[in-house]
């Protein structure tokens, strides 16, 4: 089994609805995501996926939400844009994007702080 991971950086506001705390607010994250793909049979070339191609999923998806008022997105609209859901957000969909590879997302970890981390594990 192969792993490999690319990290990115995104900022954007978000409130948090029915916490009952200060995240209530309207505020603000520079988040660091970490999107991990696994597999286990390589191309032809040796490589389970090109970083480049897989940054380029990546970035896609990243600039959905960089600089954004992520509640205002319709993949938030029914529930919270908390760093769980935007770790599920991601993970859909740069796993959308990967059809044609041997690859899967096997973990995205959402850092909305250096000491404060959510991470999804897709079934």
């Amino acid at each position: 089994m192969f792993e490999l991971k690319v990290l990115t950086h995104f900022a954007a506001a978000h409130r948090l609805r029915m916490v009952g705390n200060q995240c209530e607010n309207l505020h603000g994250h520079n988040w660091k995501i970490e999107v991990c793909v696994t597999g286990s049979q390589l191309t032809d070339t040796g490589l389970l996926i090109d970083f480049g191609e897989l940054k380029a999923y990546v970035r896609e998806v990243i600039e959905e939400l960089d600089h954004r008022f992520l509640n205002e997105l319709d993949f938030f609209s029914d529930g919270n844009p908390s760093s769980e859901n935007i770790a599920v957000y991601i993970a859909t969909r740069v796993q959308k994007m990967m059809t044609a590879t041997n690859a899967r997302v096997s973990r995205v970890s959402v850092w909305e702080s250096d000491n404060a981390c959510a991470t999804y594990i897709p079934d």
